[in-house]
C-alpha cells in the first residue's frame, strides 16, 4: 500500500479544536494536546450544567416561594399542600413570580390554601 501523509488533514483537524479553545487560559488555548484535552472536558461540564441550571432554577423558585409564604404565617410544604387541596393548580414558577412581584395576590392565594387546610 502506498504511504499516506496526513499534512492537510492533520492541519485542519488542529485548526478546528484551536479556533473552539478561543478563550481558554494559557497553553490550553495555544497547544493542540493541552486544547483538546480542555475542550473535552469542557464540553462535560456544558452537558452536565445544561441540566443542572433546571434544578437550580427550581430551587430559586422554592427558595421564593418560602419567603412570601413566611411573610404570610406559612411555611412551604404547608402551602403547597393547602394549595393542592384547594384544587388550584399554579406552577413554581407563576408563584414565585407572583411572591416578586404581586404580594396582594399571592397573599390572597395563601388565605385559599390556609382556608383548605382547615377544612
Amino acid at each position: 500500500m502506498p504511504r499516506v501523509k496526513t499534512g492537510v488533514v492533520r492541519r485542519r483537524r488542529h485548526k478546528k479544536v484551536l479556533k473552539a479553545a478561543r478563550g481558554f487560559f494559557s497553553g490550553r488555548r495555544k497547544h493542540f494536546r493541552k486544547a483538546k484535552e480542555q475542550l473535552e472536558h469542557s464540553l462535560v461540564y456544558a452537558y452536565r450544567d445544561r441540566r443542572q441550571k433546571k434544578r437550580d432554577i427550581r430551587k430559586l423558585w422554592i427558595v421564593r416561594i418560602n419567603a412570601a409564604c413566611r411573610l404570610n404565617d406559612i411555611n412551604y410544604s404547608r402551602f403547597m399542600n393547602g394549595m393542592k387541596l384547594a384544587g388550584i393548580e399554579l406552577d413554581r414558577k407563576i408563584l414565585a413570580d407572583m411572591a416578586m412581584n404581586e404580594a396582594d395576590t399571592f397573599a390572597s392565594l395563601v388565605v385559599k390554601a390556609k382556608e383548605a387546610l382547615a377544612a
